[in-house]
């Protein structure tokens, strides 16, 4: 009886802790998809539109 009692006190915050957990992966997961899409769009406007920057090269 102790032990289940014992057990139930402890699922319970665990569950806590380990949704919180999971959220802060969310999280990261979502900050790094959206870094990696900028960054590719940033490389495909530097590498493939040469003129955009010629100006300030040229001044």
């Amino acid at each position: 009886m102790i032990s289940a009692l014992q057990n139930l006190l402890f699922c319970v915050p665990k569950a806590a802790v380990l949704h919180g957990k999971s959220v802060g992966f969310a999280t990261q997961n979502s900050r790094f998809r959206n870094v990696k899409v900028q960054l590719s769009l940033f490389k495909r406007i530097i590498f493939t539109n040469p003129y955009l920057f010629s100006s300030i090269y040229l001044e």
